[in-house]
């Protein structure tokens, strides 16, 4: 997903001008970080959850030399749907096959 993607998804959704369409999705955008960073944790109901995740540090392999690197620990946002997104994710999924067997 986009900011265009948002903003196209507020102008169908709501008539406004696209700068103030444009200015709210930035807004969201920004309150979804905001409250990433406060609390380390967004959800949207029937959507999922964003959750801030530690990484530890560890050794990596540079692929090209095999030579051992450090990678230093830090921090990662990881996804997880919620059991809806991926009931219809595994039924719109069912539907392409569908439809991609009736065309082959």
């Amino acid at each position: 997903m986009s900011k265009k993607f948002l903003t196209d998804a507020i102008l169908q959704s709501a008539e406004m001008p696209a700068s103030s369409a444009n200015r709210l999705a930035g807004d969201i955008i920004a309150a979804i970080r905001a409250e990433i960073i406060e609390t380390g944790r967004f959800t949207i109901p029937d959507f999922g959850a964003f959750v801030v995740r530690e990484t530890p540090k560890r050794t990596a392999l540079n692929p090209r030399t095999g030579e051992k690197v450090a990678v230093k620990a830090g921090a990662t946002v990881k996804f997880k749907a919620s059991p809806s997104l991926k009931e219809a994710a595994f039924a719109g999924l069912k539907k392409a096959k569908r439809k991609a067997a009736r065309q082959a």
